[in-house]
């Protein structure tokens, strides 16, 4: 009997393995955890925002859209952008709709980077960067944000050298939930001035700033904004992360190299969400109250998190808040965070996500771990109940 060959594969990811969030999902629910591990909502969106798919879909917007993305949609978020950090982005040259934020930061990547380049990466970072720029050829360059998990200036200005053509930066930062704030992003655009590093800025938590301040865009600066290609999220804003619908805006020259690869990556986006949104796009007060919305949540679970031994870090931004368990009874407070977690799940039933999944090589004596509070209220209290246990 003949047997049949599949060929080998020399991997192009060789040290990339099924990620956490997917194992720690898992975990959650053979364990029956409730799980705050993986950065998704479990409520609903607004109804209108249904209705405006469903109209869409019966309006027949069912085949392809333009490439760059439907042009009401592109006007909306010219628009959107305007208004909140006072730059006009041109809808027909300088926006692109993308299949969510991650496929946005890959074609960034693979538009402007070469084989052989450096790319500046600030740990901890979220997953996808380092094999972005992997998969392009280019090599990552780690630089580690301060102890509070804010830019270190120094050591940012160290790594850039002649190779270096791109950084990354996220702000609201997952994992940590630290915010950027204007003073960092001048002495970010003083840093650059005169170089021919590209910017691209990861905001995809940029309606989710807590306690008055505002978003400290890209887009606000002009040295900033002219080097950058800024990527948000319609999933994370709205509540839809299933969706997978993002945004880049870019200046022109960018934005040109960026939908050359864009087309032959995923082309186009689904289309009736598209409609749905541009329409839905007209009331910006559903993305202005969601400051107020999720620092709720953010309220609500700390305060109950400040009955258990964990050691809770700022949350400036985002939908995560960080905890530092070492206050807790040995042997769990000795666990690596990684095995914590997975202590956490199937002891406690609380899924969690250990910072640890963030870097290449963590701090060998840091013990933090991320929970997600976009949950509902119910959903909140129920872990709570459990981790008051600690």
């Amino acid at each position: 009997m003949t047997h049949a060959h599949t060929p080998a594969v020399c991997s192009r990811l060789p040290h990339v393995g099924t990620t956490i969030f997917s194992v720690m999902s898992a975990l959650a629910t053979e364990c029956q955890a409730v799980n705050l591990g993986q950065g998704f909502p479990d409520f609903d969106c607004d109804p209108r925002l249904l209705d405006a798919v469903e109209a869409a879909l019966r309006a027949g917007h069912n085949q392809y859209p333009p490439m760059p993305g439907v042009p009401a949609l592109r006007q909306a978020l010219a628009r959107k952008t305007e208004a909140l950090y006072g730059r006009r982005y041109d809808p027909e040259h300088e926006i692109t709709v993308t299949a969510g934020a991650t496929q946005a930061i890959f074609s960034a990547i693979l538009a402007v980077v070469q084989p052989g380049d450096e790319v500046i990466v600030l740990e901890p970072c979220y997953d996808s960067y380092v094999p972005n720029i992997e998969l392009a050829g280019a090599l990552p360059v780690r630089v580690p944000l301060g102890a509070d998990f804010r830019p270190d200036f120094d050591a940012l200005a160290a790594a850039i050298g002649p190779r270096t053509r791109a950084l990354l930066i996220n702000s609201p930062h997952n994992p940590s939930g630290r915010v950027w704030q204007q003073a960092d992003m001048l002495r970010l655009q003083a840093l650059l001035a005169g170089t021919e590093v590209i910017l691209i800025s990861d905001e995809v938590y940029e309606h989710m700033v807590y306690d008055g301040q505002p978003h400290q865009s890209a887009a606000r600066f002009a040295d900033l904004a002219a080097r950058a290609l800024v990527v948000s999220s319609f999933g994370k804003t709205f509540h839809v992360t299933g969706w997978k619908v993002g945004s880049v805006l870019a200046p022109a020259p960018l934005m040109a190299e960026f939908r050359k690869v864009h087309q032959f990556n995923v082309f186009t986006v689904n289309t009736p969400m598209q409609h749905a949104l541009a329409a839905y796009l007209h009331d910006p007060a559903p993305y202005l109250q969601l400051p107020d919305f999720y620092a709720a949540k953010r309220d609500r679970f700390r305060a109950g998190l400040a009955r258990t031994r964990f050691g809770l870090l700022p949350c400036e931004g985002s939908y995560f808040q960080c905890v530092d368990y070492s206050a807790l009874a040995v042997p769990e407070r000795d666990l690596e965070p990684d095995a914590f977690c997975r202590w956490l799940t199937r002891a406690v039933g609380v899924a969690a996500i250990p910072l640890s999944a963030f870097y290449a090589q963590p701090p060998a004596a840091q013990r933090l771990i991320r929970f997600c509070f976009a949950k509902q209220e119910a959903t909140l209290d129920a872990a709570l109940a459990r981790l008051a246990r600690l």
